[in-house]
Order: C-alpha cells, then sequence, then structure tokens
C-alpha cells in the first residue's frame, strides 16, 4: 500500500470521526433547546431519571429501606432502582458530622439521604448545592443563630443542615402526625436551593411555589379555611417558608387527608413537587 492510499484511508477516517462529533453535537444543542421548549411550555424537566452508569446499595441498605422508608417501600422495583442510586450519590457527597458524642452509623446516613432523595425524587437535580453537610446532635441542641435550643435547622452561611436525632428518628416513628423534621428542614434546604441555583429543577420549583403563593393570595376564602380547620399548625403560619415546609409535611404524611380536605392545594403542591408516583 502506498503512502496515497494510506493518505487516503487516513482521511476518510479522520472525515467519519469529524462528522459523528459533528452529529453528536447537534444531538446535544437540539437536546438542549427541547429542554428549553419543553420547560417553557410545561414547567418540568423532559427527562428525570436516566442513569447510564446505575450505582447500587448493598443488600443490607436496601432491606433497611425496605423495613424503615416507606416512600421507598411503595415505589415499583425500576423507581426503587432510581431511588437507590440516588440515596448512594447523595450519601457519598455531603458530610456528616457528629455533635456530642453522637455516633454516626450506616443506617443514620441512609435515613438522612433517602428523605432529601424522597423530596427531589421528581426533580433532575436532586443534589441540593446550597447543602454541603449534615451536622446531628444526640437530642436538642443550642444554636447561635437565635441563641435558643433547636431541633433542628438550615443554616445557608455553612451550607448545613443540623438535626437533633432523637427528634429526626421520631418523624417516622409516628408516620401519620404530619410532625417530621427531617422533611420540615430539607423542604427549608430546597427551597433557599431554588432562590440560589439557576439550573432547571431550580426554575422549575421557583415557578411552581410562586404559582401556589399566587394561588393563595387570591382565594382568601381557602386561606381563612386553611387556618381554621387546624388540619395544618399553627406554625405553618409564621412565613412562607414555614407554611411551605409544613405543607409538604402534611403533603407527604397523610396525602389522602390532604387532597380529602384541600384537593386544589394538593394538586399544587404534587407540581411543585413532580410527584408521580409512590401513592400520590
Amino acid at each position: 500500500m502506498n503512502s496515497i492510499q494510506l493518505l487516503v484511508i487516513e482521511n476518510k477516517t479522520f472525515y467519519l470521526f469529524f462528522n459523528v462529533f459533528l452529529f453528536l453535537v447537534f444531538l446535544f444543542l437540539m437536546y438542549k433547546l427541547s429542554q428549553r421548549l419543553y420547560y417553557r411550555l410545561f414547567n418540568k424537566s423532559i427527562i428525570v431519571h436516566f442513569y447510564p452508569f446505575k450505582k447500587t446499595l448493598p443488600q443490607a441498605d436496601k432491606a433497611y429501606l425496605l423495613a424503615n422508608f416507606k416512600f421507598y417501600k411503595n415505589l415499583v422495583p425500576k423507581r426503587q432502582r432510581f431511588f437507590e442510586h440516588r440515596v448512594t450519590v447523595v450519601l457519598n457527597k455531603k458530610e456528616f458530622i457528629a455533635r456530642q458524642d453522637f455516633q454516626i452509623t450506616q443506617e443514620v446516613k441512609l435515613l438522612i439521604s433517602a428523605t432529601a432523595v424522597m423530596l427531589t425524587f421528581g426533580m433532575k437535580n436532586y443534589i441540593i448545592k446550597a447543602l454541603e453537610r449534615v451536622i446531628i446532635y444526640p437530642k436538642v441542641f443550642y444554636s447561635t443563630i437565635n441563641d435558643d435550643h433547636h431541633k433542628g435547622e438550615f443554616n445557608p452561611s455553612l451550607k448545613a443542615i443540623v438535626f437533633s436525632w432523637e427528634d429526626f428518628v421520631s418523624g417516622y416513628d409516628i408516620d401519620n402526625d404530619n410532625l417530621n423534621l427531617g422533611i420540615h428542614e430539607f423542604t427549608h434546604a430546597i427551597h433557599f436551593n431554588s432562590l440560589s441555583q439557576n439550573d432547571y429543577s431550580s426554575k422549575i420549583f421557583k415557578k411552581s411555589f410562586n404559582d401556589l403563593t399566587l394561588f393563595l393570595s387570591k382565594n382568601e376564602a381557602l386561606r381563612k379555611e386553611l387556618i381554621a380547620s387546624k388540619y395544618f399548625r399553627d406554625y405553618a403560619f409564621t412565613n412562607q417558608f414555614e407554611f411551605l415546609a409544613v405543607l409538604i409535611e402534611n403533603f407527604i404524611e397523610t396525602p389522602e387527608d390532604f387532597k380529602s380536605h384541600f384537593p386544589n392545594l394538593y394538586e399544587k403542591v404534587k407540581q411543585l413537587l413532580k410527584f408521580n408516583f409512590a401513592k400520590y
């Protein structure tokens, strides 16, 4: 084979790879354009769950979630695998810090990570970039934020969420009292994340929350009914951030009651979280 033939072959190979590269770039740009159009038209992501290299949990961790995390148990097997992948990622990306001789076990990490994954399961971006570390005390702790004792708090400046483990666990011990510390504080973190980030999941959450706020502001009769019903605890009416956190506690723990009492509001929260699974 002479040099001219070799040059021809090399040129053909180059053009083949170049054309494949251009085609992949074209597909990427079309996906980005489609994603933007889909977001503008429907306020949701085209693809939420896509994992080319899906991570899995050890069998013991799966068994623990099945026994202790109702949301995961109620998912179909395909979505359980998505859930496991996300739990693995969150568990490895967040820093878990113990205080006052608290012992951080795998079960502690699983339950906390699963709570974050549950609330973001309808979102494409689920990492919560505004949150980097989880600080855990054995019981109620003293907070310098307002010089008081807290069961939990989200601290944006430290990118930290802080829990009393005793109170975190009690939120799951009784799963229908609409009191869940983990759900409450992670909702604050997700809400703040939506205000500080610019990805599509944050934009979708922020727009959905604005739609919810507008819906309530235009319906004074409903606002009065919410207060009079006592279905939501009084703390919900402190401000819009606490209202959302309590709203989602009720949505997760007693969805049937929520839907029965306030069907229109229930649908707004469902749209906010993009929940179309696990009996929601």
